[in-house]
Protein backbone atom coordinates (compact mmCIF):
# COMPACT_ATOMS: atom_id res chain seq x y z
CA UNK A 1 0.00 0.00 0.00
CA UNK A 2 2.67 2.84 1.09
CA UNK A 3 4.63 1.36 -2.46
CA UNK A 4 1.53 2.12 -4.53
CA UNK A 5 1.25 5.60 -2.78
CA UNK A 6 5.00 6.18 -3.54
CA UNK A 7 4.59 5.11 -7.19
CA UNK A 8 1.40 7.34 -7.55
CA UNK A 9 2.89 10.60 -5.84
CA UNK A 10 6.30 10.07 -8.09
CA UNK A 11 4.00 10.07 -11.27
CA UNK A 12 2.08 12.62 -10.25
CA UNK A 13 5.12 14.72 -9.53
CA UNK A 14 6.68 13.67 -12.85
CA UNK A 15 3.54 14.96 -14.77
CA UNK A 16 3.83 17.82 -12.70
CA UNK A 17 7.51 18.94 -14.45
CA UNK A 18 6.22 17.81 -17.51
CA UNK A 19 3.33 20.01 -17.92
CA UNK A 20 5.50 22.95 -16.06
CA UNK A 21 8.31 22.36 -19.28
CA UNK A 22 5.47 21.92 -21.67
CA UNK A 23 4.25 25.31 -20.57
CA UNK A 24 7.10 27.15 -20.70
CA UNK A 25 7.51 30.00 -23.52
CA UNK A 26 9.01 28.59 -26.60
CA UNK A 27 9.76 30.98 -30.14
CA UNK A 28 7.51 30.41 -33.06
CA UNK A 29 8.30 29.91 -35.88
CA UNK A 30 8.80 33.23 -37.27
CA UNK A 31 11.08 33.97 -34.55
CA UNK A 32 13.22 31.33 -34.90
CA UNK A 33 13.64 32.06 -38.84
CA UNK A 34 14.90 35.22 -37.27
CA UNK A 35 17.31 34.10 -35.23
CA UNK A 36 18.49 32.22 -37.85
CA UNK A 37 18.93 35.69 -39.74
CA UNK A 38 21.69 36.25 -37.08
CA UNK A 39 22.66 40.14 -38.94
CA UNK A 40 21.04 42.50 -40.91
CA UNK A 41 20.89 45.96 -41.79
CA UNK A 42 19.13 49.24 -40.87
CA UNK A 43 19.29 51.44 -43.53
CA UNK A 44 18.78 55.30 -42.86
CA UNK A 45 17.52 58.20 -45.77
CA UNK A 46 15.46 60.65 -45.39
CA UNK A 47 15.08 64.76 -45.49
CA UNK A 48 17.80 64.17 -42.67
CA UNK A 49 19.90 63.58 -45.27
CA UNK A 50 19.84 66.89 -46.48
CA UNK A 51 19.77 68.79 -43.66
CA UNK A 52 22.65 67.37 -42.05
CA UNK A 53 19.89 66.11 -38.74
CA UNK A 54 19.00 63.32 -37.20
CA UNK A 55 15.54 64.33 -36.45
CA UNK A 56 13.74 66.14 -38.32
CA UNK A 57 11.72 68.45 -36.89
CA UNK A 58 8.72 68.27 -39.85
CA UNK A 59 8.86 71.57 -42.17
CA UNK A 60 11.56 70.35 -44.54
CA UNK A 61 10.82 71.01 -48.09
CA UNK A 62 10.69 68.15 -50.29
CA UNK A 63 12.54 69.74 -52.95
CA UNK A 64 15.58 68.97 -51.05
CA UNK A 65 15.36 65.58 -52.32
CA UNK A 66 17.18 65.01 -55.18
CA UNK A 67 19.76 62.79 -55.38
CA UNK A 68 21.32 62.36 -57.91
CA UNK A 69 22.94 58.90 -58.25
CA UNK A 70 20.55 57.01 -55.78
CA UNK A 71 21.48 53.23 -56.32
CA UNK A 72 19.12 50.46 -53.96
CA UNK A 73 21.22 47.49 -55.70
CA UNK A 74 24.16 49.29 -54.42
CA UNK A 75 23.20 49.38 -50.82
CA UNK A 76 21.80 45.45 -51.25
CA UNK A 77 25.07 44.41 -52.57
CA UNK A 78 27.25 45.89 -49.93
CA UNK A 79 24.99 44.66 -47.22
CA UNK A 80 24.97 41.18 -48.81
CA UNK A 81 28.34 41.50 -49.17
CA UNK A 82 28.89 42.63 -45.00
CA UNK A 83 27.43 40.19 -44.23
CA UNK A 84 24.05 41.03 -43.77
CA UNK A 85 20.96 38.87 -44.60
CA UNK A 86 18.17 41.51 -44.57
CA UNK A 87 17.46 45.38 -44.73
CA UNK A 88 15.06 47.21 -42.67
CA UNK A 89 14.29 50.52 -44.46
CA UNK A 90 13.68 54.13 -42.81
CA UNK A 91 10.21 54.27 -44.92
CA UNK A 92 8.74 57.33 -42.69
CA UNK A 93 11.11 58.84 -39.90
CA UNK A 94 9.88 61.38 -37.24
CA UNK A 95 9.71 64.39 -40.07
CA UNK A 96 7.08 62.44 -41.35
CA UNK A 97 8.34 62.72 -45.10
CA UNK A 98 7.77 59.17 -47.37
CA UNK A 99 10.11 57.56 -49.42
CA UNK A 100 7.00 55.62 -50.88
CA UNK A 101 4.38 57.79 -52.87
CA UNK A 102 2.13 57.60 -50.24
CA UNK A 103 -1.57 58.16 -51.03
CA UNK A 104 -2.42 59.67 -48.12
CA UNK A 105 -0.21 62.50 -47.89
CA UNK A 106 1.45 64.99 -49.80
CA UNK A 107 4.79 64.95 -47.91
CA UNK A 108 6.67 62.01 -49.69
CA UNK A 109 9.00 61.75 -53.14
CA UNK A 110 6.05 62.41 -54.79
CA UNK A 111 6.64 65.79 -54.44
CA UNK A 112 10.10 65.91 -54.90
CA UNK A 113 12.20 66.87 -57.74
CA UNK A 114 13.93 63.05 -57.71
CA UNK A 115 12.32 61.29 -60.62
CA UNK A 116 10.06 64.18 -61.60
CA UNK A 117 8.22 62.81 -58.72
CA UNK A 118 7.69 59.57 -60.06
CA UNK A 119 10.32 57.44 -58.00
CA UNK A 120 9.83 55.30 -54.80
CA UNK A 121 12.65 54.05 -53.05
CA UNK A 122 11.01 51.75 -51.34
CA UNK A 123 9.84 49.88 -54.28
CA UNK A 124 13.13 49.89 -55.69
CA UNK A 125 15.27 48.36 -52.60
CA UNK A 126 12.06 45.64 -52.07
CA UNK A 127 13.12 45.01 -55.84
CA UNK A 128 17.38 45.24 -54.97
CA UNK A 129 16.92 43.05 -51.78
CA UNK A 130 14.95 39.94 -53.54
CA UNK A 131 17.11 40.37 -56.34
CA UNK A 132 20.39 39.60 -54.14
CA UNK A 133 18.22 37.28 -51.92
CA UNK A 134 17.97 39.46 -48.82
CA UNK A 135 14.81 39.46 -46.47
CA UNK A 136 13.32 43.16 -46.66
CA UNK A 137 11.32 44.93 -43.82
CA UNK A 138 10.32 47.91 -43.27
CA UNK A 139 10.53 51.17 -40.10
CA UNK A 140 7.64 53.18 -39.86
CA UNK A 141 8.09 55.99 -37.27
CA UNK A 142 4.72 56.08 -35.02
CA UNK A 143 5.72 59.62 -34.19
CA UNK A 144 4.97 62.57 -37.23
CA UNK A 145 6.08 65.66 -36.59
CA UNK A 146 4.88 66.64 -39.79
CA UNK A 147 1.00 66.00 -39.66
CA UNK A 148 -1.53 68.15 -38.29
CA UNK A 149 -3.49 65.71 -36.48
CA UNK A 150 -0.74 63.90 -34.81
CA UNK A 151 -1.69 63.31 -31.14
CA UNK A 152 -5.44 63.26 -32.11
CA UNK A 153 -7.80 59.85 -33.17
CA UNK A 154 -7.95 60.74 -36.37
CA UNK A 155 -3.75 60.68 -37.10
CA UNK A 156 -4.15 56.60 -35.71
CA UNK A 157 -6.15 55.82 -38.81
CA UNK A 158 -3.84 58.04 -41.08
CA UNK A 159 -0.87 55.71 -39.54
CA UNK A 160 -2.46 52.58 -40.34
CA UNK A 161 -3.30 53.35 -43.74
CA UNK A 162 0.23 54.02 -44.26
CA UNK A 163 1.16 50.97 -42.75
CA UNK A 164 -1.77 49.41 -44.85
CA UNK A 165 0.27 50.43 -47.98
CA UNK A 166 3.72 49.38 -46.80
CA UNK A 167 2.54 45.43 -46.05
CA UNK A 168 0.69 45.58 -49.21
CA UNK A 169 2.58 46.54 -52.29
CA UNK A 170 5.79 45.30 -51.26
CA UNK A 171 6.32 41.91 -51.08
CA UNK A 172 6.83 39.84 -48.09
CA UNK A 173 7.89 42.22 -45.15
CA UNK A 174 10.05 40.09 -42.73
CA UNK A 175 9.88 42.91 -39.32
CA UNK A 176 8.22 46.23 -38.97
CA UNK A 177 9.81 48.47 -36.66
CA UNK A 178 7.95 50.89 -34.69
CA UNK A 179 10.45 53.40 -32.81
CA UNK A 180 9.94 54.63 -29.43
CA UNK A 181 10.14 57.93 -29.81
CA UNK A 182 6.81 59.41 -29.54
CA UNK A 183 5.32 63.36 -29.17
CA UNK A 184 6.98 65.90 -28.63
CA UNK A 185 7.48 69.54 -30.33
CA UNK A 186 6.94 69.79 -34.12
CA UNK A 187 5.63 71.73 -36.96
CA UNK A 188 2.54 69.58 -36.79
CA UNK A 189 1.17 71.30 -40.29
CA UNK A 190 2.21 74.88 -39.34
CA UNK A 191 0.90 74.85 -35.86
CA UNK A 192 4.86 74.69 -34.16
CA UNK A 193 3.94 73.38 -30.63
CA UNK A 194 4.63 70.27 -28.27
CA UNK A 195 2.06 67.34 -28.83
CA UNK A 196 2.13 64.64 -25.47
CA UNK A 197 0.18 61.83 -26.36
CA UNK A 198 -0.24 58.57 -23.49
CA UNK A 199 1.99 55.92 -25.77
CA UNK A 200 0.35 52.89 -23.61
CA UNK A 201 -3.04 53.65 -25.21
CA UNK A 202 -3.07 56.23 -28.26
CA UNK A 203 -1.64 53.85 -31.29
CA UNK A 204 -4.53 51.19 -29.93
CA UNK A 205 -1.67 48.59 -31.03
CA UNK A 206 -3.50 45.54 -30.27
CA UNK A 207 -5.53 46.44 -33.26
CA UNK A 208 -3.00 47.61 -35.39
CA UNK A 209 -1.16 44.43 -34.27
CA UNK A 210 -4.19 42.10 -35.63
CA UNK A 211 -3.76 43.93 -39.33
CA UNK A 212 0.03 43.13 -39.10
CA UNK A 213 -0.65 39.09 -38.55
CA UNK A 214 -3.43 39.42 -41.16
CA UNK A 215 -1.77 41.11 -44.05
CA UNK A 216 1.71 39.54 -43.43
CA UNK A 217 1.61 36.40 -41.91
CA UNK A 218 5.31 35.49 -41.52
CA UNK A 219 6.34 39.22 -39.99
CA UNK A 220 7.70 39.41 -36.77
CA UNK A 221 6.96 42.98 -34.62
CA UNK A 222 9.58 44.95 -32.84
CA UNK A 223 8.50 47.99 -30.36
CA UNK A 224 9.42 48.84 -27.02
CA UNK A 225 6.73 49.87 -25.57
CA UNK A 226 3.89 47.79 -22.67
CA UNK A 227 2.59 46.48 -25.64
CA UNK A 228 4.75 43.65 -26.05
CA UNK A 229 5.58 42.79 -30.13
CA UNK A 230 7.46 39.99 -30.74
CA UNK A 231 10.78 41.66 -30.55
CA UNK A 232 12.54 43.60 -27.49
CA UNK A 233 15.11 46.42 -27.65
CA UNK A 234 18.00 45.71 -25.60
CA UNK A 235 18.34 49.34 -24.01
CA UNK A 236 20.86 50.78 -25.55
CA UNK A 237 21.75 51.75 -29.16
CA UNK A 238 25.53 51.18 -28.08
CA UNK A 239 25.53 47.62 -29.90
CA UNK A 240 25.88 45.10 -26.97
CA UNK A 241 23.29 43.21 -24.88
CA UNK A 242 23.51 42.05 -21.62
CA UNK A 243 25.94 38.99 -20.80
CA UNK A 244 23.25 37.04 -19.27
CA UNK A 245 20.44 37.49 -21.82
CA UNK A 246 17.58 35.71 -21.28
CA UNK A 247 14.83 35.47 -24.53
CA UNK A 248 11.60 36.11 -22.11
CA UNK A 249 10.09 38.59 -20.91
CA UNK A 250 6.86 38.99 -19.22
CA UNK A 251 3.59 39.69 -20.74
CA UNK A 252 2.04 42.42 -19.21
CA UNK A 253 3.82 45.40 -17.63
CA UNK A 254 6.31 48.02 -18.33
CA UNK A 255 9.92 46.94 -19.20
CA UNK A 256 13.01 48.54 -17.16
CA UNK A 257 16.09 48.57 -18.66
CA UNK A 258 17.44 45.58 -16.48
CA UNK A 259 14.86 43.61 -18.12
CA UNK A 260 15.34 44.91 -21.65
CA UNK A 261 18.87 44.42 -21.40
CA UNK A 262 19.25 41.28 -19.83
CA UNK A 263 15.40 39.66 -20.40
CA UNK A 264 13.56 37.79 -17.68
CA UNK A 265 14.25 34.22 -16.13
CA UNK A 266 11.19 33.32 -16.01
CA UNK A 267 9.27 35.41 -18.23
CA UNK A 268 6.30 33.91 -19.50
CA UNK A 269 6.63 34.82 -23.22
CA UNK A 270 9.00 34.19 -25.52
CA UNK A 271 10.35 37.89 -26.67
CA UNK A 272 13.92 38.24 -27.94
CA UNK A 273 16.38 41.11 -27.95
CA UNK A 274 17.93 42.58 -31.25
CA UNK A 275 20.90 44.85 -30.74
CA UNK A 276 20.72 47.77 -33.01
CA UNK A 277 23.61 49.85 -33.50
CA UNK A 278 25.43 52.04 -36.16
CA UNK A 279 28.21 51.71 -38.08
CA UNK A 280 28.98 55.63 -37.42
CA UNK A 281 27.90 57.54 -34.29
CA UNK A 282 24.68 58.90 -36.23
CA UNK A 283 22.12 57.37 -37.51
CA UNK A 284 22.17 59.57 -40.90
CA UNK A 285 24.84 60.23 -42.35
CA UNK A 286 26.89 63.65 -41.55
CA UNK A 287 30.15 64.53 -43.14
CA UNK A 288 32.15 65.08 -40.19
CA UNK A 289 31.65 61.41 -39.32
CA UNK A 290 33.15 60.04 -42.72
CA UNK A 291 36.56 59.60 -40.49
CA UNK A 292 34.47 58.13 -37.72
CA UNK A 293 33.60 54.78 -38.67
CA UNK A 294 33.34 52.31 -36.80
CA UNK A 295 36.76 49.89 -36.19
CA UNK A 296 37.53 46.39 -37.24
CA UNK A 297 38.61 45.67 -33.90
CA UNK A 298 34.86 48.00 -32.52
CA UNK A 299 32.46 45.72 -34.87
CA UNK A 300 34.09 42.57 -33.91
CA UNK A 301 33.59 43.55 -30.30
CA UNK A 302 29.84 44.51 -31.45
CA UNK A 303 29.40 41.02 -33.10
CA UNK A 304 30.62 39.15 -29.85
CA UNK A 305 28.18 41.23 -27.53
CA UNK A 306 25.15 40.60 -29.80
CA UNK A 307 24.81 38.09 -31.76
CA UNK A 308 27.63 35.95 -29.37
CA UNK A 309 24.92 37.00 -26.41
CA UNK A 310 21.64 35.34 -28.04
CA UNK A 311 20.81 38.60 -29.67
CA UNK A 312 20.80 39.51 -33.58
CA UNK A 313 22.98 42.19 -34.57
CA UNK A 314 20.95 45.21 -36.69
CA UNK A 315 24.07 47.53 -37.98
CA UNK A 316 22.90 50.79 -39.80
CA UNK A 317 24.83 52.07 -42.97
CA UNK A 318 23.14 55.44 -43.34
CA UNK A 319 22.66 56.57 -47.53
CA UNK A 320 25.39 59.35 -48.29
CA UNK A 321 23.49 62.82 -50.32
CA UNK A 322 24.58 61.17 -53.78
CA UNK A 323 22.10 58.27 -52.85
CA UNK A 324 24.39 55.57 -51.93
CA UNK A 325 26.67 53.98 -48.97
CA UNK A 326 29.93 55.61 -48.36
CA UNK A 327 32.81 53.85 -49.48
CA UNK A 328 34.46 53.99 -45.78
CA UNK A 329 31.09 52.25 -44.16
CA UNK A 330 30.81 49.70 -47.25
CA UNK A 331 34.68 48.90 -47.24
CA UNK A 332 34.68 48.40 -43.09
CA UNK A 333 31.52 46.38 -43.28
CA UNK A 334 33.05 44.04 -46.03
CA UNK A 335 36.00 43.87 -44.17
CA UNK A 336 33.74 43.27 -40.73
CA UNK A 337 32.39 39.80 -42.92
CA UNK A 338 35.68 38.89 -43.92
CA UNK A 339 37.07 38.80 -39.70
CA UNK A 340 33.95 36.89 -39.42
CA UNK A 341 34.62 34.47 -41.62
CA UNK A 342 38.06 34.24 -40.58
CA UNK A 343 37.22 33.91 -37.00
CA UNK A 344 34.95 30.99 -37.11
CA UNK A 345 36.57 29.03 -40.35
CA UNK A 346 37.76 26.14 -38.64
CA UNK A 347 35.92 24.59 -35.36
CA UNK A 348 38.90 22.68 -33.64
CA UNK A 349 35.77 20.72 -31.44
CA UNK A 350 35.42 18.44 -34.50
CA UNK A 351 38.71 17.64 -35.14
CA UNK A 352 39.01 16.26 -30.94
CA UNK A 353 37.40 13.56 -29.02
CA UNK A 354 34.15 14.67 -27.44
CA UNK A 355 33.27 12.77 -23.86
CA UNK A 356 29.88 13.63 -22.24
CA UNK A 357 29.83 12.80 -18.57
CA UNK A 358 25.78 13.95 -17.49
CA UNK A 359 26.27 17.93 -18.06
CA UNK A 360 29.90 17.94 -18.67
CA UNK A 361 31.39 17.87 -22.01
CA UNK A 362 35.16 17.52 -22.11
CA UNK A 363 36.81 18.54 -25.27
CA UNK A 364 40.15 16.18 -25.88
CA UNK A 365 42.75 17.62 -28.17
CA UNK A 366 44.95 15.20 -27.92
CA UNK A 367 47.88 17.31 -28.13
CA UNK A 368 48.38 21.21 -26.99
CA UNK A 369 46.17 23.48 -29.40
CA UNK A 370 46.07 26.93 -29.37
CA UNK A 371 42.36 28.38 -28.96
CA UNK A 372 41.05 31.85 -27.88
CA UNK A 373 36.91 31.38 -28.51
CA UNK A 374 34.12 29.40 -27.40
CA UNK A 375 31.13 28.78 -29.01
CA UNK A 376 28.00 26.97 -27.72
CA UNK A 377 24.29 27.16 -28.68
CA UNK A 378 21.29 25.39 -27.37
CA UNK A 379 18.20 24.05 -29.46
CA UNK A 380 15.75 27.12 -28.60
CA UNK A 381 12.75 25.86 -30.40
CA UNK A 382 12.74 23.99 -27.04
CA UNK A 383 13.27 26.80 -25.04
CA UNK A 384 16.14 28.19 -23.80
CA UNK A 385 17.10 26.11 -20.43
CA UNK A 386 20.73 27.43 -19.57
CA UNK A 387 21.53 29.40 -16.93
CA UNK A 388 25.07 29.21 -15.47
CA UNK A 389 28.50 27.15 -16.95
CA UNK A 390 32.15 26.92 -16.95
CA UNK A 391 34.98 26.47 -18.71
CA UNK A 392 38.22 24.68 -17.56
CA UNK A 393 41.34 24.59 -20.14
CA UNK A 394 43.80 21.44 -19.04
CA UNK A 395 47.38 23.68 -19.13
CA UNK A 396 50.59 21.78 -18.39
CA UNK A 397 48.26 19.03 -15.99
CA UNK A 398 46.17 21.30 -14.43
CA UNK A 399 42.98 22.70 -15.06
CA UNK A 400 42.34 26.19 -15.03
CA UNK A 401 38.92 28.61 -15.48
CA UNK A 402 38.34 30.57 -18.52
CA UNK A 403 36.47 33.80 -18.43
CA UNK A 404 34.83 36.08 -21.08
CA UNK A 405 37.17 38.77 -21.67
CA UNK A 406 34.30 40.54 -22.39
CA UNK A 407 31.65 40.66 -19.23
CA UNK A 408 30.41 43.87 -18.07
CA UNK A 409 29.46 42.98 -15.25
CA UNK A 410 28.42 39.52 -13.40
CA UNK A 411 29.80 36.15 -11.90
CA UNK A 412 30.71 33.30 -13.95
CA UNK A 413 29.40 32.59 -17.32
CA UNK A 414 25.47 32.94 -17.77
CA UNK A 415 22.99 31.83 -20.14
CA UNK A 416 23.82 29.83 -23.86
CA UNK A 417 20.04 30.55 -26.27
CA UNK A 418 20.47 30.59 -29.82
CA UNK A 419 24.39 31.26 -29.91
CA UNK A 420 27.05 32.31 -26.77
CA UNK A 421 30.72 33.12 -27.86
CA UNK A 422 33.42 33.36 -25.27
CA UNK A 423 36.54 35.39 -25.53
CA UNK A 424 39.71 35.04 -23.57
CA UNK A 425 43.44 35.30 -23.88
CA UNK A 426 44.59 32.79 -26.60
CA UNK A 427 45.30 29.50 -24.44
CA UNK A 428 47.36 26.32 -25.31
CA UNK A 429 45.84 23.13 -23.71
CA UNK A 430 45.17 19.40 -24.21
CA UNK A 431 41.19 19.33 -23.02
CA UNK A 432 38.46 21.74 -22.55
CA UNK A 433 35.84 21.35 -19.76
CA UNK A 434 32.54 22.54 -20.83
CA UNK A 435 30.01 21.99 -18.11
CA UNK A 436 26.55 23.42 -17.64
CA UNK A 437 26.30 24.57 -13.41
CA UNK A 438 22.95 25.15 -13.28
CA UNK A 439 19.32 25.06 -15.67
CA UNK A 440 16.26 25.32 -15.47
CA UNK A 441 15.06 22.08 -17.49
CA UNK A 442 17.13 19.20 -19.14
CA UNK A 443 19.95 21.26 -21.23
CA UNK A 444 20.07 20.64 -25.26
CA UNK A 445 23.09 21.89 -26.60
CA UNK A 446 22.97 21.26 -30.20
CA UNK A 447 26.37 22.62 -31.02
CA UNK A 448 29.59 23.55 -29.51
CA UNK A 449 33.25 25.18 -30.77
CA UNK A 450 36.47 26.19 -30.17
CA UNK A 451 38.28 28.70 -32.59
CA UNK A 452 41.76 30.73 -32.69
CA UNK A 453 40.78 34.17 -33.80
CA UNK A 454 43.23 36.36 -35.24
CA UNK A 455 44.89 39.36 -33.79
CA UNK A 456 42.78 42.32 -33.90
CA UNK A 457 44.37 45.01 -32.19
CA UNK A 458 43.20 49.11 -31.89
CA UNK A 459 44.42 51.53 -33.36
CA UNK A 460 48.61 51.78 -34.12
CA UNK A 461 49.92 54.34 -32.19
CA UNK A 462 50.75 57.64 -34.31
CA UNK A 463 54.49 57.83 -35.56
CA UNK A 464 55.14 61.71 -35.84
CA UNK A 465 54.21 60.98 -39.87
CA UNK A 466 51.25 62.74 -41.59
CA UNK A 467 48.17 60.54 -41.41
CA UNK A 468 44.54 61.45 -42.81
CA UNK A 469 42.99 58.71 -40.08
CA UNK A 470 43.47 55.87 -38.03
CA UNK A 471 44.95 52.68 -39.19
CA UNK A 472 43.52 49.53 -37.77
CA UNK A 473 45.95 46.28 -37.56
CA UNK A 474 45.01 42.68 -37.62
CA UNK A 475 46.54 39.20 -39.09
CA UNK A 476 44.47 36.92 -41.54
CA UNK A 477 46.54 34.25 -40.74
CA UNK A 478 49.58 33.97 -39.15
CA UNK A 479 52.47 35.23 -41.68
CA UNK A 480 49.56 37.64 -42.75
CA UNK A 481 49.22 41.29 -41.98
CA UNK A 482 46.47 43.41 -42.89
CA UNK A 483 46.12 47.04 -42.20
CA UNK A 484 43.43 49.17 -43.13
CA UNK A 485 42.38 53.18 -42.85
CA UNK A 486 39.03 55.03 -42.13
CA UNK A 487 39.41 56.57 -45.46
CA UNK A 488 41.45 56.14 -48.64
CA UNK A 489 45.14 57.52 -48.74
CA UNK A 490 48.01 58.41 -50.74
CA UNK A 491 50.70 56.23 -49.67
CA UNK A 492 54.37 55.91 -50.24
CA UNK A 493 56.38 54.23 -47.87
CA UNK A 494 55.70 51.56 -45.20
CA UNK A 495 58.18 50.53 -42.24
CA UNK A 496 58.47 47.50 -40.29
CA UNK A 497 60.58 47.47 -36.80
CA UNK A 498 60.85 43.58 -35.70
CA UNK A 499 60.48 42.04 -32.39
CA UNK A 500 63.25 44.18 -29.83
CA UNK A 501 62.89 40.86 -27.43
CA UNK A 502 63.27 38.49 -29.21
CA UNK A 503 64.10 37.33 -32.70
CA UNK A 504 60.62 34.72 -32.93
CA UNK A 505 58.29 36.05 -35.79
CA UNK A 506 60.92 38.64 -37.43
CA UNK A 507 60.13 39.05 -41.07
CA UNK A 508 63.18 38.17 -43.35
CA UNK A 509 61.61 37.91 -46.65
CA UNK A 510 58.76 40.26 -47.73
CA UNK A 511 55.47 40.96 -50.08
CA UNK A 512 53.80 43.99 -49.77
CA UNK A 513 49.80 44.55 -51.48
CA UNK A 514 48.10 47.67 -52.37
CA UNK A 515 43.71 47.58 -52.33
CA UNK A 516 41.55 50.07 -52.63
CA UNK A 517 38.07 47.59 -52.32
CA UNK A 518 39.67 44.29 -50.19
CA UNK A 519 39.04 42.61 -53.82
CA UNK A 520 41.82 43.67 -56.19
CA UNK A 521 45.45 44.34 -55.20
CA UNK A 522 48.50 45.53 -56.69
CA UNK A 523 51.56 44.30 -55.72
CA UNK A 524 54.02 47.39 -54.64
CA UNK A 525 57.37 45.89 -53.66
CA UNK A 526 59.05 42.41 -52.27
CA UNK A 527 62.15 41.61 -51.10
CA UNK A 528 64.28 40.87 -48.42
CA UNK A 529 65.40 42.58 -45.17
CA UNK A 530 69.06 42.70 -45.06
CA UNK A 531 70.76 41.82 -42.06
CA UNK A 532 67.78 42.36 -39.63
CA UNK A 533 67.94 39.43 -37.46
CA UNK A 534 71.64 41.13 -36.47
CA UNK A 535 70.13 44.46 -36.67
CA UNK A 536 66.99 44.67 -35.62
CA UNK A 537 66.41 48.71 -36.37
CA UNK A 538 63.67 50.17 -38.58
CA UNK A 539 63.00 48.62 -42.10
CA UNK A 540 61.43 51.07 -45.02
CA UNK A 541 59.80 50.05 -47.74
CA UNK A 542 59.17 53.12 -50.33
CA UNK A 543 57.54 53.07 -53.80
CA UNK A 544 56.17 55.24 -56.33
CA UNK A 545 52.58 57.01 -54.41
CA UNK A 546 49.78 55.21 -54.56
CA UNK A 547 46.21 55.50 -53.31
CA UNK A 548 44.91 52.57 -50.58
CA UNK A 549 42.53 51.40 -48.42
CA UNK A 550 44.33 48.74 -46.93
CA UNK A 551 47.46 47.36 -47.16
CA UNK A 552 48.54 43.51 -47.10
CA UNK A 553 52.31 42.52 -45.69
CA UNK A 554 53.23 38.91 -46.81
CA UNK A 555 56.20 37.24 -44.65
CA UNK A 556 57.28 35.21 -47.38
CA UNK A 557 59.82 34.06 -44.79
CA UNK A 558 60.50 34.29 -41.21
CA UNK A 559 63.97 34.48 -39.02
CA UNK A 560 62.17 31.70 -36.80
CA UNK A 561 59.03 30.54 -35.50
CA UNK A 562 55.57 30.19 -37.36
CA UNK A 563 54.02 33.15 -36.73
CA UNK A 564 55.06 36.89 -38.09
CA UNK A 565 56.29 39.26 -35.03
CA UNK A 566 56.38 43.01 -35.45
CA UNK A 567 57.31 45.98 -32.99
CA UNK A 568 55.50 48.58 -35.02
CA UNK A 569 54.17 49.62 -37.98
CA UNK A 570 54.32 52.92 -39.72
CA UNK A 571 52.69 54.29 -42.91
CA UNK A 572 53.83 57.54 -44.90
CA UNK A 573 50.93 59.04 -46.71
CA UNK A 574 50.69 62.05 -48.81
Amino acid sequence: MIKKRFISTYFCALLLAMAMQAQRPVPSENQLRWQDMEMYAFIHYSLNTYTDQEWGFGNEDPQLFNPENLDCRQWARVCKQAGMRGIIFTAKHHCGFCMWPSAYTDYSVKNSPWKNGKGDVVRELADACREEGLAFAVYLSPWDRNHPEYGRPPYVTYFRNQLRELLTNYGEIFEVWFDGANGGDGWYGGANETRKIDRTTYYQWPETYKMIRELQPKCLIWNDGSDRGDLRWVGTEAGNVGETNWSLLNHDGEVPYEMLHYGVEDGDVWCPGETNTSIRPGWFYHETENEHVKSLSKLMDTYYKSVGRNSTLLLNFPIAPNGRIHPNDSLRGIAFKKMIDEVFKENLAEQAEIIREGNTTIIDFGKPTAFNRFLAEEAIAKGQRVKKFSLEALVGGKWQQLKDALVDKGDGLTTIGHRRIICFPTVTATKLRFTITDYKDVPIIQKLGLYLAPELTADIPDSGEKKSSSLHIFFSSPTQMMMDWDAEQTISEFRYLPPQESKEGTVTHYTLWASTDWSNWTKLASGEFSNIVNNPIWQKIRFQPVKARVLKLDADRLASGERMGYGDIEVVTE
